[in-house]
């Protein structure tokens, strides 16, 4: 899957100041029936632009030069490494609506291993940005086999999506799962049922 270059999103956000951002949301309160102008609301554009400037950080971020950094000294450990239960807070593109979960991520390293920390760190930039679930499963993978040059990956996304829990059908109990193999977790059911099996304890 092709990302979407840093350097591109920076320039569109060049585009716009701080201060015209500040002015959409004035007129999105207005347009709500609302009085901006009223004491709880003058500074809510300004914090609404600093919250969002931390739910889409991961647009400034390139999660390829997380991963630079490897190790070898592992004395030929060769099975999979998984690290599970990582917090997803995601917003969706359609509705900008909350995506609360945890993700699963599993690799076979290939001679050399990442920091754990970095998988968690991955996750966390393609999940600030406006994400489809199905499409961030996919970044994660994708980008975690690429960069580690890995003999296999697994990701899976468990979560809860707003826009249809606050809104629409109102499911509050819906929850949506992804899974996406490639290398080995893909070509061998035996590995893949092996993760599913860990992940699930």
């Amino acid at each position: 899957m092709k990302l979407v270059k840093n350097e591109n999103n920076k320039n569109l956000q060049n585009q716009i100041s701080e201060k015209e951002a500040e002015e959409a949301f004035v007129k999105i309160l207005k347009w709500m029936g609302e009085d901006p102008s009223r004491e709880g609301l003058i500074e809510t554009p300004k914090r609404v632009i600093k919250a969002f400037k931390e739910y889409f950080k991961g647009y400034n971020e390139d999660p390829k030069k997380i991963l630079e950094k490897t190790f070898g000294d592992v004395e030929g450990y060769d099975d999979m490494v998984i690290q599970k239960n990582i917090s997803v807070q995601s917003h969706c593109e359609h509705h900008m609506a909350p995506i609360i979960g945890v993700a699963h991520v599993a690799y076979i390293p290939n001679e050399r291993v990442v920091g754990l920390s970095k998988l968690a760190r991955v996750v966390e930039v393609f999940s600030k940005r406006l994400q489809t679930q199905e499409r961030l499963t996919m970044q994660i993978a994708n980008t975690l086999m690429d960069s580690l040059n890995a003999k296999g990956v697994a990701v899976s996304i468990d979560s809860t999506h707003h826009c249809m829990t606050m809104r629409g059908i109102k499911k509050e109990q819906a929850t949506t799962v992804t899974n996406y193999y490639l290398g080995k977790f893909k070509e061998d059911l035996s590995c893949q049922n092996r993760y599913l099996r860990f992940i699930s304890k």
